[in-house]
């Protein structure tokens, strides 16, 4: 004998009866009539063959067997949900992925907090992060590839917001031999040692900021092993103030005592794309970054 199809919508009551203990309170949840509700459960068990419901005392709970078919429904429902709030996304324009290219400098605990408040409203939405040196963002931008870009330079063409500055400082391990020489360090100190840089990401407009014009020079595509190099007491070089607090504490770097140019600054920007044309994910990721930089917020703990 063949058995008719159950719907969803059965499923969804057996589950309300469930999660609220009974018919009647099922029945307030869903703004139903309780004759409704019951007729739809009993129509199940019918189309099924077997009894998912058993009354104990004043509350409805399963049985065995509804327990296992409710167990695969809910994963069933889980979906039928998804399906609906995608659709209602594309409804609403929202963008099934937002791609951002991200300077390097950009501090990894805002981005991650914008990543985390972003997530709740992004059910739906892919993102694809793209980190970059120097010019990499801009060649994002450029190449059409990103929506979003975080950039140290504005490319010619695009319009940006300023988002914060970035402090670099001179710094080498407290035993190399340029804090060894015990006095204010010239220029010609510095090129006579090796120097640390990271190498452009960007291929259309690459610069060498910061860069001395020395041929002791080595190049590291990752700014995570550029500062383990110069820790290490492998040369000296500018680094992000920011993300060598911990470092600069451990004592395992020392800013140099230069006589001028100790310090630069950078700025960084947020470039929208196509502000005209950005869809509703882009805006409000755009927006969350805006807001995250203007708080100064650290990373938020998840348990608040």
């Amino acid at each position: 004998m063949k058995i008719p199809r159950s719907t969803l919508e059965q499923w969804q009551v057996l589950q309300a009866i469930v999660e609220c203990g009974g018919y009647a309170q099922a029945a307030e949840a869903l703004h139903r009539s309780q004759s409704s509700v019951s007729y739809m459960v009993a129509k199940l068990q019918e189309q099924l063959g077997v009894e998912l419901l058993e009354i104990d005392g004043r509350r409805a709970r399963l049985t065995k067997n509804g327990e296992a078919l409710l167990s695969k429904a809910r994963e069933l429902l889980g979906d039928a949900f998804q399906l609906e709030q995608l659709a209602s996304s594309l409804v609403e324009g929202w963008e099934p992925q937002v791609s951002i290219a991200v300077d390097s400098l950009f501090p990894v605990e805002l981005l991650v907090q914008v990543l985390r408040d972003f997530e709740p409203w992004a059910k739906h939405t892919r993102v694809n992060l793209e980190e970059t040196v120097l010019s990499g963002a801009e060649d994002a931008l450029l190449e059409k590839r990103v929506d979003i870009g975080i950039v140290s330079r504005i490319p010619s063409g695009f319009l940006g917001d300023a988002l914060m500055d970035i402090e670099f400082v001179a710094v080498a391990h407290p035993c190399h031999p340029l804090h060894a020489l015990g006095r204010e360090l010239e220029m010609d100190d510095l090129s006579r040692n090796l120097h640390i840089v990271v190498r452009d990401s960007g291929t259309l407009n690459p610069r060498d900021h910061g860069w001395l014009n020395s041929n002791q020079r080595w190049s590291v595509t990752s700014p995570h092993t550029r500062l383990e190099m110069i820790c290490n007491g492998i040369g000296f070089g500018w680094l992000a103030e920011h993300k060598i607090q911990k470092q600069l504490e451990q004592g395992l770097l020392k800013p140099l005592p230069l006589r001028v140019g100790q310090r630069r600054k950078l700025s960084l920007s947020l470039v929208v794309a196509n502000p005209e044309l950005a869809g509703p994910a882009t805006c409000r990721l755009a927006n969350l970054i805006r807001n995250v930089v203007q708080e100064g917020i650290q990373l938020r703990p998840l348990c608040e």
